[in-house]
């Protein structure tokens, strides 16, 4: 490795650091800050250089404050209380039922409102109908886990790695749901089976029955709203409207409408967004592109494969696997799907299957991983090590290599 290559190799060691520390937003900003601009001190990024990577990263950063903000009002107005409720009043005292609830509930949230909102917003939601329930939290709080990073894999803006992906894609909002949806049946199919099997000394145990206590209310704004949103993705898509935008009104919207009904101020709408996490995800955006131009990027073009037959879309997806556990999803999204452009639209997708469903191997895989430990952590449920990977080991790889074969077959 060329001694300049270490400054940005090291400078990702910071960042991943500090994202897994997750210290207080100035530290985390000023690392970022400082990582971004050892990288460029190399010189191995010219100004053109970092142009490029601010202006492909820039909406989707944009996306992702605002879906924060979209996923904070919802969870505020009792959106996410109001349908694990309904779920536990619809599972009649079984906890497979209820277990199935949530599931579902998960994936659903995590392809609407993307992963993040899934392990920050509706974890602590499933903790605490699982103790109203008098049953075990961790079947659903894993389900909530396995499906912020399996089911992020249904449209663009499940997941940053598919927003990070659509540029190199010749696919609107809805052809990339539509060549996603087979895969996301299979996955889904095998993740819940998978659970059931792990989790079935829990699942055997009876659940205390719903009280007469009402039901929280289920606000109509925030789910029209919602609603609007995803039919102006797909709209504004083949129209050449970034995600972000679209986002963006809905947030504003949202806000204007919390703020009226007394649920949030500006400084927690603030707040929610993560402004310094934002600026964090650019700075990474830079060491990585840093990293792709030296040793790193050609090393990983070496081995990449050079057809799209099931062979090689596997060997893809592991790779993607790889890079996303050693360096985090978002990371590894920046380094590898600009190589696999020539090859097409079948190989950037087999690379995503990596990249979101491989990311759930470790904790290393994604942000999301972290910060699900870090929200169960915040309620009183501390998750083990070998806990999550005697589920991921185990689902990780059957999910990954069903998703493969379905995508090999439909594209």
């Amino acid at each position: 490795m060329p001694p300049l290559d270490a400054i940005p190799v090291a400078a990702l060691l910071a960042l991943l650091v500090t994202a897994y520390v997750h210290p207080r937003a100035r530290t985390e900003l000023g690392v970022g800050l400082l990582a971004a601009a050892a990288a460029l001190a190399t010189g191995i990024l010219d100004v053109g250089d970092v142009e490029d990577v601010l202006r492909h990263l820039g909406p989707v950063v944009l996306f992702l404050v605002t879906i924060l903000v979209v996923a904070d009002v919802c969870a505020r107005a009792g959106l996410f209380a109001a349908a694990a409720a309904r779920i536990r009043e619809a599972s009649s005292g079984s906890p497979v039922r209820l277990f199935s609830g949530v599931f579902l509930l998960a994936a659903v949230v995590t392809a609407v409102l993307s992963l993040d909102a899934t392990v920050v917003l509706l974890t602590p939601v499933v903790v605490a109908a699982a103790a109203a329930a008098g049953t075990s939290a961790r079947p659903g709080s894993h389900a909530c886990l396995r499906m912020a990073n399996s089911a992020s894999l249904l449209l663009p803006v499940s997941n940053l790695t598919n927003l990070l992906a659509m540029p190199h894609l010749d696919l609107t909002f809805g052809g990339f749901a539509v060549a996603m949806a087979p895969v996301l049946l299979a996955v889904l199919a095998v993740e819940y089976v998978v659970l059931r099997l792990l989790f079935r000394r829990e699942l055997a145990a009876p659940v205390r029955p719903a009280g007469h206590d009402p039901d929280p209310a289920l606000e109509p704004v925030p789910l029209v709203v919602v609603g609007l949103m995803l039919a102006g993705f797909a709209i504004g898509s083949p129209l050449g409207v970034e995600p972000c935008w679209i986002s963006l009104v809905a947030a504003v919207a949202l806000v204007g409408w919390a703020r009226h009904r007394g649920l949030v101020s500006l400084r927690e709408a603030g707040h929610a967004a993560h402004p310094a996490f934002a600026v964090f995800v650019l700075c990474l955006g830079v060491v990585v592109a840093a990293l792709s131009a030296g040793f790193l990027g050609d090393v990983v073009a070496h081995v990449l494969p050079t057809g799209t037959g099931f062979v090689d879309l596997l060997a893809i997806a592991v790779l993607a696997t790889v890079l996303a556990n050693l360096l985090t999803n978002l990371s590894a999204t920046l380094l590898l799907v600009p190589m696999l452009a020539p090859l097409g639209d079948t190989a950037i997708l087999a690379a995503l299957l990596g990249l979101n469903i491989g990311s759930g191997l470790t904790y290393t895989g994604s942000l999301a991983n972290l910060l699900w430990r870090r929200t169960l952590v915040r309620v009183g449920t501390r998750p083990s090590l070998a806990g999550l990977h005697r589920v991921s080991l185990v689902a990780t790889p059957l999910s990954l290599v069903s998703a493969v074969a379905v995508l090999s077959l439909v594209r």
